[in-house]
């Protein structure tokens, strides 16, 4: 996918930016993970704690390497399975994951995104965060126009599409044991 909106959502993304954009269910705030005045944007966008981390998606298992550790995992087999899909994995973070990522946790949310939004932005700037876009406690917007509503000009970029026909926030599971933390 090659597009404007995908040109002006890397361009806004490369500058520090906040973007939003469709995710399997829900639009997602996003931004570089490694930038530390962007996540506190969004957090202060969402009235969202630190302390609850946040999940990272990407194009392919190998972005995610600089940020968790799948080293001996007895699930891997079953994470691998499950992506690219709407399946958010709890994955050991690496020592040099930043806790602006992880929160209070050892551990990070990843995600494989099958959505092709998500994959274009992920293969032009790599792995990405992904919050739901909403204030904390409002429900996720589903569409580009509630995004609007809830932020306003407060986000740089609007991606202007949709999410897939998921009608729940992506399932997440504990790497390490399987054990389902939210079922979609």
């Amino acid at each position: 996918m090659r597009s404007s909106y995908l040109t002006q959502a890397v361009t806004a993304c490369r500058a520090g930016g906040v973007i939003a954009y469709p995710t399997e269910a829900v639009f997602g705030l996003g931004c570089i993970p490694l930038l530390q005045h962007s996540i506190n944007r969004i957090l202060q966008l969402k009235c969202r704690s630190v302390e609850k981390g946040l999940i990272v998606v990407a194009s392919s298992i190998a972005q995610l390497d600089d940020y968790v550790d799948f080293g001996k995992l007895a699930m891997l087999d079953k994470i691998r399975d499950s992506w690219p899909g709407p399946v958010t994995w709890l994955v050991p973070a690496r020592e040099a994951t930043p806790s602006w990522l992880t929160g209070a946790h050892e551990t990070l949310a990843v995600r494989v995104s099958a959505h092709p939004v998500v994959v274009a932005l992920c293969r032009e700037l790599g792995p990405l965060v992904s919050t739901s876009a909403n204030p904390s406690g409002a429900s996720p917007a589903r569409s580009s126009r509630r995004v609007r509503a809830y932020f306003g000009a407060d986000v740089d970029y609007v991606f202007p599409a949709y999410i897939s026909n998921n009608m729940n926030p992506t399932e997440i599971r504990d790497a390490e044991t399987g054990r389902i933390i939210r079922l979609r």
